[in-house]
């Protein structure tokens, strides 16, 4: 982290672009970086078509990419991302259970580059959308990317201080677990070293966030751990909500895989988190103080920093956009798919993103023809797992309905509320293949 990577360009010029930035010094150093830019390289493309320029390397960025050059392989197709790198948010879980190990969730780049994409790793530190420009690297290395069309996937940023005392410092103590490979290890090392008996508390966040299910099957998990290896031990949920998706299958599974094991705090109860102690690992809300064992707060959220650096952000913190073609509201000929858009009934989740990234490339590619794109339907499909053998699902089908996609036949479908294990045993299998498919499809 921090390296020197030296990636060739096209036609044998050389520079050097650093990875990752670190946000202080490129908040400190992006007036430098603007007259510094001025005489920066520029990227060339490979080919003579429309320049498309993909910022963001996760499910919907690398599978936009990837669909822009089926779409239409006279395309100029560059995708810039932060890292050689990608860890993959689902099944990460099974990660901090212990049930799998990380490299099973990291991906690279390779397939990408030998379908004609141009790859770069590098963070975006200016987007101008009057010159189409995206000049990415570090401070004086800084490299241009020129584009006649641009897709941001810039997935999700926490929003620190929400909650007193967890900033990203805090983070490096009690563990959100929520991005990167990294912080996904610290809380399985933290799981690892916690006595038997000790209390694990999970602060799930207020909506709208990535992935809604995942806090709840973290904790199904981590449940799984404790009664396997420390069975004196418990999880306790702190929740900013009433509710949550797939509630009620969570709470059927609970009772019958960790009876007592796991505790759910609503907000209207005082589960949500006022403040926190990372020296302490204490957790309060209004009611009470949680001490833990292991702490572990999933923070309130917003786009991903890169949306504020392309102007793509409304004051709710995420991104407004087209349905039809994501097209950003915000700034002409900018697209923002994933995590970050606006997409109404859709849920925040790596299927819904790589659906988003593929729709998103088809519109672009009309667009480029003169056509009109067409009105898509997308789909989506959220697999939780309980335990390795027990996982319940969420699937929905949706289509634009004025500025957002509502719902649309056949609508939402779930696991049935009532089932033998044969049928949750088989969605657990379903989920490790839908796994092994998504990631094979994106970046295999």
């Amino acid at each position: 982290m921090g390296g020197v990577l030296r990636r060739p360009f096209p036609h044998g010029d050389a520079a050097m672009i650093r990875t990752p930035i670190d946000r202080r010094r490129l908040l400190q150093g992006t007036m430098a970086a603007l007259s510094a830019a001025l005489a920066s390289p520029v990227v060339r493309a490979q080919h003579a078509g429309p320049r498309v320029v993909v910022v963001g390397g996760g499910f919907g960025g690398a599978a936009c990419a990837r669909a822009l050059r089926k779409a239409d392989p006279r395309l100029a197709v560059t995708l810039i991302t932060d890292t050689t790198t990608y860890t993959a948010s689902p099944m990460s879980n099974s990660v901090i259970a212990g049930l799998r190990e990380l490299t099973r969730q990291q991906f690279g780049y390779d397939a990408l580059k030998r379908s004609g994409i141009d790859l770069f790793i590098g963070s975006a530190v200016i987007i101008n959308p009057q010159s189409r420009e995206v000049r990415f690297g570090q401070s004086a290395d800084l490299l241009t990317a020129r584009y006649d069309r641009l897709v941001l996937s810039p997935g999700i940023d926490f929003r620190w201080n929400a909650i007193q005392g967890y900033d990203e410092a805090a983070s490096a103590v009690i563990p959100h677990a929520y991005r990167g490979g990294d912080q996904i290890a610290l809380l399985r090392r933290q799981l690892e070293a916690m006595e038997d008996g000790g209390t694990v508390v999970i602060a799930a966040p207020v909506n709208p966030a990535r992935c809604p299910p995942a806090p709840y099957e973290r904790a199904s998990l981590i449940a799984h751990y404790l009664k396997t290896k420390k069975p004196r031990s418990k999880v306790i949920v702190l929740d900013a909500k009433d509710s949550f998706t797939m509630q009620k299958l969570f709470e059927n599974g609970w009772k019958a895989l960790y009876p007592g094991m796991v505790e759910w705090v609503s907000v209207s109860s005082g589960g949500a988190p006022t403040s926190v102690d990372p020296k302490t690992r204490t957790i309060s809300t209004d009611f009470d103080k949680y001490e833990a064992a292991v702490a572990n707060v999933i923070p309130p959220q917003k786009a991903g920093r890169l949306a504020e650096i392309a102007g793509v952000a409304d004051r709710t913190g995420w991104c407004p956009v087209d349905p039809l073609t994501f097209e950003s509201k915000q700034q002409p000929n900018i697209h923002v798919i994933g995590d970050a858009a606006i997409a109404g009934a859709m849920p925040r989740s790596a299927s819904a993103a790589t659906t988003q990234g593929r729709i998103c490339a088809a519109a672009i590619a009309a667009l480029f023809a003169g056509k009109t794109p067409a009105a898509p339907t997308l789909t989506s499909t959220c697999f939780s797992l309980l335990a390795p053998d027990y996982a319940i699902s969420q699937r929905g089908t949706y289509r634009p309905v004025g500025d957002l996609y509502n719902e649309s036949e056949p609508g939402i479908t779930m696991s049935p509320l009532e089932a033998p294990p044969a049928v949750r045993s088989g969605e657990a299998k379903e989920a490790a293949a839908w796994f092994t498919d998504i990631t094979t499809g994106v970046f295999g």
